[in-house]
């Protein structure tokens, strides 16, 4: 090791890290931002449930206060027998010293209480159904990308491989031509049809390149991190359209959402209405509040004693009047929130059911052209391989060769994107049905 050059340099460069579908998505969870907003908010909706569940129970909380006040320098007997300045404060208590420790416990019964349980509760499930939605997005655009290098990368594969055999049938026509058994015309013929895949295979080297840096933005933290994909070879099956559906009324984010969302309006009316009924609050207290921090008093002179520590309690009913009808036009904003939230429920059922359909019909088709495809692919083929048995053989003109050549890139290509093609289709029906 050279004096001064880093260890992991002379230990060689990194082994490319394998990364599976699944792996993929996994990774993209942990660093995607949409998808960090919407688990936050789902997390924070959770914590609201508590907080709504906790307004339903009393309030316990403890008050320690010690008071001076002045003193005017008048003398009276307090309510203890006590002989004692009086405060210059008239508002305070009638001697200068007041200590309170008090534990205090807090009710108020009401209508109001439920109905903030019963939103936040819907706030939450809402939420969540949003985070499946983030998450299910995230999940169908992580395969799009994996299947799309995937292809691009076998792209190079097959622009390679055409611009070998390009070359060699260049080499070939010049041969020909030197045995004075084609024409030069030939030779110019599969030069420029080399130079056109030479330029083909640089544009899918960039493609593939592109597409590997785009994927790697969700996967790492730098970029440029070396990873090769590992994807299984069989084709994912497709399930019957009747278990789709099925799947689709169980597990759609989307119809969890708009349910969430009418729940969240029903439970907005009911506190509106609630501000129409009377709420009951209760008040309960136990401590001190006197003017020693004592729990008993000074002795009075006729030998009594007076007993600082005790309670009191406390109930009050607040019965709403009159408010200039706001309360009833805030009534008849929820209802009118609900009603809205109700035809949003139902164009999202009948967009379920058209989404499902669309989605269905275009995975299918992808998928029964994929067989279609590999037969392309292998007619094609063959068809090049005799072409050039019989250009070889003075009985195909040079324009056969070529126009082999471009029909088996094409159709290799072609396979790639149905694969694409499919795969995406099959996320994006996935993402209706909750089966990914």
């Amino acid at each position: 090791m050279l004096y001064g050059q880093p260890a992991q340099a002379a230990a060689g460069p990194a082994q490319p890290v394998v990364i599976t579908l699944a792996d993929a998505i996994r990774r993209a969870e942990a660093s995607e931002p949409a998808y960090a907003a919407a688990r936050a908010a789902s997390q924070s909706a959770s914590l609201d449930r508590s907080i709504a569940r906790a307004g339903l129970l009393p309030n316990a909380r403890f008050l320690g206060q010690g008071i001076y006040t002045q003193p005017n320098g008048i003398y009276a007997e307090g309510g203890e027998g006590v002989i004692s300045p009086d405060p210059k404060f008239v508002a305070n208590d009638s001697r200068p010293r007041e200590y309170i420790a008090q534990g205090i416990v807090d009710e108020t019964l009401g209508l109001a209480g439920p109905a903030a349980v019963r939103r936040a509760d819907a706030a939450a499930a809402m939420a969540r159904a949003q985070l499946e939605i983030a998450r299910r997005g995230l999940a169908a655009a992580v395969t799009t990308l994996f299947y799309g290098s995937l292809a691009a990368d076998h792209k190079v594969a097959i622009a390679e491989s055409a611009y070998k055999d390009a070359a060699e049938f260049t080499a070939l026509t010049a041969e020909r031509e030197k045995m004075r058994e084609a024409a030069h015309a030939d030779v110019i013929k599969a030069r420029l049809t080399e130079q056109q895949q030479w330029r083909g295979l640089e544009d899918a080297k960039l493609a593939g390149a592109t597409a590997r840096l785009n994927l790697g933005v969700l996967l790492f933290a730098d970029p440029n991190t070396p990873y090769t994909l590992k994807a299984d070879e069989a084709v994912a099956p497709l399930a019957p359209f009747a278990d789709v559906e099925a799947a689709a009324a169980r597990n759609n984010p989307e119809l969890k959402s708009a349910l969430a969302s009418l729940g969240m309006s029903d439970a907005d009316v009911l506190g509106a209405r609630a501000a129409l009924l009377p709420t009951v609050g209760l008040n309960v207290t136990y401590g001190i509040d006197a003017n020693e921090f004592a729990v008993n008093g000074p002795m009075t002179p006729d030998g009594l004693q007076a007993r600082n520590l005790g309670y009191s309690a406390s109930l009050t009913v607040n019965l709403p009047v009159w408010d200039w009808l706001s309360t009833e036009h805030k009534v008849k904003q929820s209802e009118i929130r609900r009603d809205a939230a109700r035809v949003v429920l139902t164009a999202t059922q009948r967009e379920l059911i058209a989404q499902l359909q669309e989605a269905y019909s275009e995975a299918q088709t992808a998928r029964d052209e994929l067989a279609s495809l590999d037969a392309s692919v292998a007619d094609a083929a063959e068809s090049l391989r005799l072409t050039r048995l019989r250009y070889a053989g003075g009985e195909a003109l040079v324009l056969e060769v070529v126009d082999a050549q471009n029909t088996y890139v094409t159709a290799e290509n072609a396979r790639e994107d149905g694969r694409v093609r499919y795969q995406a289709a099959l996320a994006n029906l996935q993402t209706l049905t909750g089966t990914m």
